[in-house]
């Protein structure tokens, strides 16, 4: 197993949340792969039989929110209620997202449980009130260090993610002792190696921590937009704490005590790479400084490029999912960006490359195989799933390479985030059935119509219809629509019950699928493409 960050104590939820996201404008890519990641891993454990809670949602408060609705003539309320509504919650229903929550913060149950928060962190000492002055990102909505920036051909300071002029801020503002949290926090990091990951990710911030931290300016008192300070209505939450927040805050913190108890601290925090040092330095000092458990692990996926650069609206490289789900299908869509991207590093997307792994290794591969056997089982047996009775090494291959299959998967996307690494091994097993059945040709033994050769023929033909078992039940979490279809064409419901229940630990059971089971010839899994729109 995967080592992780600090235990949870008595709570039974296995709790996946990703970032919440800015309502600036409508999601990406950038997005929908986040989400899509949580999505996979959230299936993944309820199939294990764990109870889970899935969490998403919007970040809508700060600067960057109350500019943009300025900019577009409504009110900053108008505009996320608009944004939400119209674009965000309707891409995770397309994309079929199964989340268990949608939290937005400008949410009363966010709010009031916000204020606490701070009010509680006031009382301590732990937050105080003093100035500052500094360069400012209001695309982050942080300041930078001065060695963060970058200098355009005009020696302009700019952001360095998102390539524009940073502002010189000056305010009075409260702020959190996060400097008094390094000692603490490095201590935690070498306690609990696998709590920020991946590799790279970890070092950069232990690096970071490393240097000595700053203490936080936890408030705003330039703009109104934001949760007001309870003890100062001058000044509003900084952003990026009402933000973090959320992950407790949807779960019940200082509302439903015992669904916190049993949820609360998150077992994976998905976030984008730019979004770290909030979730791993931040957000757990927050949590120390409140006594409150730590997550188990911080998890940054790397950024998708497009011609080199970060895909995102303030770059002009957003693409909208529905581009690409109505040419390739959902399914395929939530499978492609998992399969040829490592979590955890940056990736370039290019349309020719989904065209070229769809055709390769969804239709050719998988769709055609799951097509070819339903196909003989319909016209040598009638429809009817027949006995396997003539087994030898051939068969005895085949299921171990599904038990192999299920045993890397398992690891792979269940406990290590690999998710490219689990998806490689199922299709890896397709690439096996596709072979065994290229060597035995039941086309071929099928024309012997002896006792042995007819078993022979049921042999291979069954094999092959409970490996597509084994196979549907393992993409499942990654496509759950085609391995819905799948699922039916192999007369699975009526015998095993619903594809959800079905246990991902339990996929490489050799013989689960009955004899007689009825096997149908359903629509293509995987339809050929059309040519690319203009």
């Amino acid at each position: 197993m995967a080592a992780t960050g600090s235990e949870k104590q008595g709570a039974t939820a296995y709790y996946v949340s990703t970032p919440i996201y800015y309502v600036n404008d409508a999601p990406h890519l950038g997005h929908a792969y986040t989400t899509v990641a949580g999505d996979v891993l959230s299936r993944w454990h309820r199939q294990r039989g764990e109870k889970v809670w899935y969490l998403t949602g919007t970040d809508e408060h700060g600067q960057k929110i109350m500019r943009t609705a300025e900019a577009n003539n409504v009110t900053p309320q108008e505009w996320c209620d608009k944004l939400v509504e119209e674009a965000w919650k309707p891409l995770w229903e397309h994309l079929n997202i199964a989340n268990d929550d949608f939290i937005r913060t400008t949410e009363k149950r966010h709010t009031d449980r916000v204020q606490e928060f701070v009010q509680d962190l006031y009382d301590k000492g732990e937050i105080y009130k003093g100035g500052y002055e500094g360069p400012y990102c209001v695309g982050c909505e942080e300041y930078k260090l001065p060695g963060d920036l970058i200098e355009d051909e005009n020696g302009v300071k700019l952001c360095p993610i998102h390539k524009k002029p940073v502002e010189i801020l000056k305010e009075e503002n409260y702020f959190f002792k996060l400097s008094a949290y390094g000692p603490k926090l490095m201590e935690f990091y070498a306690n609990n190696p696998g709590f920020i990951q991946p590799e790279s990710a970890r070092n950069e911030v232990v690096n970071f921590v490393k240097q000595g931290l700053q203490d936080l300016s936890i408030s705003r008192s330039t703009f109104d937009w934001g949760v007001p300070v309870p003890w100062d209505e001058k000044h509003v939450i900084y952003v990026w704490v009402d933000a973090l927040l959320n992950y407790a805050t949807a779960v019940g913190y200082g509302a439903n005590q015992e669904k916190f108890d049993g949820t609360f601290p998150a077992d994976v925090h998905l976030v984008g790479k730019d979004i770290l040092r909030f979730h791993a330095v931040i957000w757990p000092a927050m949590l120390m400084a409140q006594g409150l458990p730590l997550p188990g692990r911080v998890a940054a996926n790397g950024w998708l490029m497009v011609g080199g650069e970060k895909m995102s609206k303030s770059n002009l490289t957003g693409i909208k999912p529905q581009d690409l789900t109505s040419h390739f299908g959902v399914d395929a869509y939530r499978w492609y960006f998992l399969r040829a991207i490592a979590f955890g590093s940056d990736g370039s997307f290019s349309w020719e490359d989904f065209s070229a792994r769809y055709t390769s290794e969804l239709a050719n591969d998988y769709g055609n195989l799951a097509s070819r056997v339903a196909a003989m089982v319909g016209k040598y047996f009638d429809g009817a799933l027949p006995e396997a009775t003539a087994a030898g090494d051939a068969e005895k291959a085949v299921q171990e390479g599904l038990a192999k299959a299920v045993a890397t998967a398992d690891q792979k996307i269940g406990e290590e985030l690999d998710f490219q690494a689990g998806i490689l091994a199922i299709f890896d097993f397709v690439k096996q059935v596709n072979g065994y059945i290229t060597e035995q040709e039941p086309w071929k033994v099928a024309k012997d119509t002896s006792p042995e050769g007819q078993a022979r023929l049921a042999t291979i033909l069954y094999t092959a219809a409970e490996s597509l078992r084994g196979v549907a039940v393992l993409l499942n979490a990654v496509m759950p629509e085609t391995s819905q279809k799948l699922w039916d064409s192999l007369g699975a419901e009526a015998s095993l019950g619903a594809l959800p229940d079905q246990r991902v630990q339990d996929a490489g059971t050799w013989g689960r699928l009955p004899v007689g089971a009825t096997v149908t010839k359903g629509a293509v899994l995987f339809p050929r493409l059309e040519e690319k729109p203009a």
